[in-house]
């Protein structure tokens, strides 16, 4: 069928002169204005009873691009926790949907093959590689063998890709679909695999090595806004020493958020590809929902998962205006056993919880936490009074929480202690520091996003991945036997994993 042409399917309504002219004309260029196409439509429809397909394209299929989001630690609980406080804080109604509710379509099952409660390395694994494999693992299978990623296979098909992620790049989820080692704390073998550098000794500047290597390098925010889209590639943007800050706790004129440097990766990958017959595949990882769960810290998961909720409408928009683009969102696992209601009285609870309380906090209880391990004077106890009402909003502190923020502890102690003060007065549960077993939500909006409809285990996500951008995983799974990259750590430093009482095959301990 020619370009720019129209398909007539006709009604008995036509006279036969109009039938022989349509037939006669089916194949002629039509103009290629908007407005012509509008006018033409209404005329037709009006005057000539006919129905109208109008086919108009430059390309017969459009380019195919996966966008695939991932919001670590967060479960069914938090995305009903997150509807309710925002539909509460803005007044809406109560049929209001999240970005994420209306693309719904079913569930995700999370197992490893160690334990019945994965980890975030073997739970990004199982969707890069596209198969079960023990906890801590970072792109490796059950025997420690490296297996060939999603975003490998997609660079070797052609493809342009790329990793935005609010934690540090070398993390369990981002390592996963970017590197091969048998532990997820061995991060300076994941940086090196990252950006393709396989062996240095450590004082050496792997930012340095990378810029060498051809990477573009930007770490401010200026260098951020400044980015042009027909920057090249590779690109590297770091814009912390370490996770970025939360995003309650986050300088704007420091640090883009999640929504932003997402909108960036899409302009530049879809700039690139403007005169490419591929597409790119996008990973973007909502990282700090989970360590937000982990503390039990209410304030910081509501706040990181509403960031989440901003990129998902961004990245709606973007698959909106390019039809071969698919996006889907699952998270590797439930973290914190996060429950919206909570009985704090040993009476019959009453069927409420208080948004009011986590509307009124203005930190995370980390950043919190970190002020309070952090002030050496004498009056902490004092301190501690101030800031737990000028920053939580909490008037009603009792002796016994004050007494503990009074005395000297970790930071990470001082934050749990601050997360149970708020989420008790909201009345909202948590059951472990740890990860749960749930199956977690699984949403997908785009081309053949109803193929993922039903309940899967994550694997599925990634084959249905593979089998969209037509890749060929068991190829780069070769190469990596023949060529395989470091993927233990030297003597010392596997030896230092053991001391610390981890078993690279057993639960990732925190």
């Amino acid at each position: 069928m020619a370009k720019g042409t129209v398909i007539y399917d006709t009604l008995s309504s036509s006279s036969n002169e109009e039938r022989e002219e349509f037939i006669n004309n089916r194949s002629r260029p039509i103009r290629r204005n908007p407005l012509f196409y509008l006018a033409f439509t209404v005329i037709i429809s009006l005057f000539v009873g006919c129905i109208i397909l109008l086919h108009y394209s430059f390309n017969v299929e459009p380019k195919r691009n996966v966008i695939m989001m991932i919001s670590d630690g967060f479960g069914p609980a938090s995305e009903t926790y997150s509807r309710l406080y925002y539909q509460w804080s803005k007044n809406l109604p109560v049929d209001y949907e999240t970005p994420l509710d209306s693309i719904l379509v079913g569930a995700s099952r999370t197992r490893s093959n160690s334990s019945m409660i994965t980890d975030s390395a073997a739970g990004a694994t199982a969707i890069s590689c596209i198969m079960k494999t023990y906890n801590n693992a970072i792109g490796v299978d059950s025997d420690e063998v490296p297996c060939g990623t999603v975003l490998e296979a997609a660079k070797a098909n052609g493809l342009l890709t790329g990793l935005v992620v609010t934690s540090r790049i070398t993390h369990a989820t981002p390592a996963s679909f970017s590197s091969h080692v048998v532990h997820r704390n061995l991060e300076h073998l994941i940086a090196e695999q990252q950006i393709g550098i396989t062996c240095r000794p450590d004082e050496k500047d792997l930012i340095q090595q990378a810029q060498k290597g051809g990477f573009g390098y930007i770490q401010s925010r200026k260098e951020f806004d400044n980015l042009r889209t027909d920057s090249s590639f590779p690109l590297l943007g770091l814009f912390a020493l370490d996770h970025m800050d939360y995003d309650i706790d986050r300088d704007p004129v420091a640090q883009p958020s999640l929504s932003e440097m997402t909108q960036k990766a899409l302009d530049l990958l879809s700039k690139s590809t403007e005169k490419s017959d591929k597409g790119f595949f996008l990973m973007v990882e909502g990282s700090r929902i989970d360590m937000a769960a982990h503390e039990n810290d209410p304030v910081g998961h509501l706040h990181e998962i509403l960031a989440y909720q901003d990129t998902v409408a961004t990245v709606k928009k973007y698959v909106d205006a390019n039809p071969g683009t698919v996006m889907i969102s699952v998270s590797d696992h439930e973290t914190g056993g996060f429950t919206v209601g909570r009985q704090v009285t040993t009476s019959y609870p009453k069927y409420i919880w208080y948004p009011e309380v986590i509307s009124k906090c203005k930190k995370s209880s980390f950043a919190l936490g970190q002020m309070l391990f952090t002030y050496d004077k004498e009056d902490r106890r004092e301190f501690a009074s101030g800031m737990v009402k000028e920053q939580l909003g909490i008037t009603d502190a009792t002796k016994e929480e004050l007494d503990f923020l009074g005395n000297k502890h970790g930071a990470s102690d001082y934050a749990h202690h601050l997360s149970e003060m708020v989420s008790v007065r909201a009345e909202l549960g948590w059951t472990t520091h740890g990860h749960t077993g749930v199956d977690v939500n699984l949403y997908a909006y785009g081309a053949d996003s109803h193929q993922l409809a039903g309940n899967h285990e994550n694997t599925e996500i990634g084959r249905f991945i593979r089998n969209y951008l037509s890749l060929d995983l068991d190829s780069i799974t070769a190469s990596l036997k023949k060529n395989t990259p470091q993927t233990r750590g030297d003597e010392g430093t596997m030896k230092k994993l053991h001391m610390r009482g981890i078993d690279v095959h057993g639960d990732y301990l925190p």
